[in-house]
């Protein structure tokens, strides 16, 4: 933390330089994009701003809070009985392996960098927000701080993927970034606020999108 309060650790845990693998996914919309659904910088935008609040907003965000509240207080049982919530809530075969890659690569990062938890061990994690949980907690970043973050990777990532696939110039995917601010924070909020009843993916064209991506014939990802 820097005199400012500016979480440098968290800056490291959101840099696409992270070791994880994430530029190899692009979570349907590659499938999205051959399908018509997304042709312009407008209808990347709803894509993935949409899909933060329908979907991850409503499922990884929610149960991500409910990891970082855990760690806190030292909660390991109810830790892994969200991660195992999340990993059962993938609707695809694609996304789940995406999920479960990432973590294997950010717990095998928080090993090689002297973090001694058996949750950083081969198959102990199912998700990546576990791992990005893991993390942020082990770096003392604060749990509201880290579900923005943890957001945030997914837009960049989304609209890294838009410049390769749609495709858009690298500033029509700097004014998704911009336009973003506000859905994350909104999203952020409204993440904290579910109950659990409440938890759960509502973006059938998402689960669709990532389902169909396993048969398409030319592929730059892996989701």
């Amino acid at each position: 933390m820097t005199a400012t309060g500016l979480p440098l650790q968290l800056l490291r845990l959101v840099s696409p330089s992270l070791p994880v693998g994430a530029f190899s996914y692009s979570r349907g919309l590659e499938w999205a994009v051959q399908a018509g659904w997304v042709k312009d910088e407008a209808s990347a935008r709803d894509w993935i701003l949409g899909t933060l609040e329908q979907s991850y907003a409503a499922l990884d965000a929610p149960l991500f809070w409910r990891m970082m509240q855990a760690l806190q207080r030292d909660g390991t049982e109810a830790f892994g009985a969200c991660d195992a919530w999340l990993a059962a809530s993938r609707e695809s075969r694609e996304i789940q392996l995406e999920d479960r890659r990432m973590a294997e690569g950010l717990c095998r990062l928080l090993k090689d960098l002297g973090l001694s938890s058996p949750w950083v061990e081969p198959g102990r994690l199912s998700s990546y927000p576990a791992a990005f949980a893991l993390a942020a907690t082990h770096w003392k970043v604060a749990p509201d701080a880290a579900l923005l973050g943890l957001m945030w990777t997914v837009v960049e990532g989304q609209a890294a993927a838009a410049v390769r696939l749609v495709p858009l110039g690298q500033t029509a995917a700097q004014r998704i970034l911009v336009a973003s601010a506000d859905v994350i924070t909104r999203s952020a909020a409204r993440a904290q606020a579910l109950e659990d009843d409440e938890i759960g993916n509502v973006s059938h064209r998402l689960a669709m999108a990532s389902a169909w991506h396993e048969t398409q014939y030319s592929r730059l990802f892996q989701s």
